[in-house]
């Protein structure tokens, strides 16, 4: 009764997603619009929530999966009985007879639901697209390339952090409904916009986890206050390069809700160095 009656709260809410998900890719050269305060977002989730379980390589990898950005925003796309069935089997491993005792149905009937959902899955969900992190276990190549990227958005070097980008990749900024895509899309919003020459190195980030992805807490600078104030979290998916074994950044996620970076475990603000070179 309790599962059912939640099935059913959840069938009067609106799905949660995300930008690329709902609106067609942003013309920089256009003006970005207001936020869109009807609009319900997915938002990120501190991987260390998820605690320290033990458990074997591939186990690990899949938990990770399962709170990936991208699936849970292909998880929208499904019915709340059916995400509950997907959830059930393949992230938690139930089997179908199980599940149709928790959903009062029966084992033929979750399986073809548990069957519709997967194609569904299918044609809007690739999981080896991007490569899930674990806090702490990042190789060399991967320490390299994020640590270049937080120096590129530190010292406003548009053309840097644009070097490090997939051809094809994504810039998104929830609640905003825009969205960029490409090399050239996203150098011109990130010079237009968060990384203007005139505005000075007024980012810091501080590394994290979501969503088994790399993220950085984001601070801006308040002169006013002689501070850095907590401005949102980033979450970045990284790819391998199609011809080397290094890795490329597929897309950028920046959630600008300052409240999220308490919710990582980070202070609301960080003092500005006397020395800062401007």
């Amino acid at each position: 009764m309790a599962t059912n009656t939640c099935l059913d709260a959840l069938k009067q809410r609106p799905a949660r997603t995300l930008p690329l998900a709902a609106f067609p890719a942003a013309d920089p050269a256009h003006l970005i619009a207001s936020p869109l305060a009807e609009a319900t977002w997915l938002e990120p989730f501190p991987t260390s929530w998820l605690g320290e379980a033990a458990e074997n390589p591939e186990t690990r990898y899949t938990r990770t999966e399962s709170i990936s950005l991208a699936f849970l925003t292909a998880l929208q796309l499904l019915s709340p009985r059916q995400r509950a069935i997907v959830i059930l089997a393949d992230v938690l491993d139930w089997r179908a007879s199980e599940i149709a005792q928790l959903l009062n149905s029966s084992t033929a009937a979750i399986n073809a639901a548990l069957h519709r959902a997967r194609i569904t899955l299918e044609k809007h969900y690739h999981p080896l697209s991007s490569e899930p992190v674990q806090p702490g276990a990042l190789d060399d190549t991967t320490r390299q390339l994020l640590a270049r990227y937080v120096r590129a958005w530190e010292s406003d070097d548009v053309e840097g952090l644009v070097a490090l980008l997939k051809e094809d990749a994504t810039l998104s900024m929830p609640p905003y409904a825009a969205w960029y895509q490409g090399h050239a899309a996203i150098r011109a919003i990130l010079a237009a916009c968060p990384l203007h020459p005139a505005k000075g190195r007024q980012w810091r980030l501080l590394p994290t986890v979501a969503n088994g992805q790399p993220a950085f807490a984001v601070y801006r600078a308040d002169a006013a206050q002689q501070a850095y104030r907590a401005y949102g979290i980033q979450v970045v998916s990284l790819q391998r390069a199609a011809t080397a074994c290094a890795r490329l950044v597929a897309s950028v996620i920046m959630f600008h809700n300052a409240s999220l970076v308490a919710r990582f475990g980070q202070p609301e603000q960080l003092p500005i160095p006397t020395n800062l070179g401007r």
